[in-house]
């Protein structure tokens, strides 16, 4: 997977997101994500918080490549 994937900023997540990524990650810290399969992540912010599907994909890997 390229690095561009995940490398995005603060004001791309909040314009397409409406939130930080600071808020993205504790998020996905309550949720447990590093014990969970991406794709069980993913479906989670896409159903839970609305997401597309390319930016829950992106805010996963951004999460769990950090």
């Amino acid at each position: 997977m390229k690095k561009e994937y995940w490398d995005v900023t603060d004001e791309q997540i909040i314009e397409k997101t409406g939130k930080k990524i600071s808020d993205w990650i504790k998020i996905l810290d309550e949720f447990n994500a590093r014990e969970k399969k991406s794709n069980d992540v993913v479906a989670h912010l896409q159903v839970g918080y609305d997401l597309p599907r390319y930016w829950a994909r992106t805010l996963t890997t951004l999460y769990l490549k950090r």
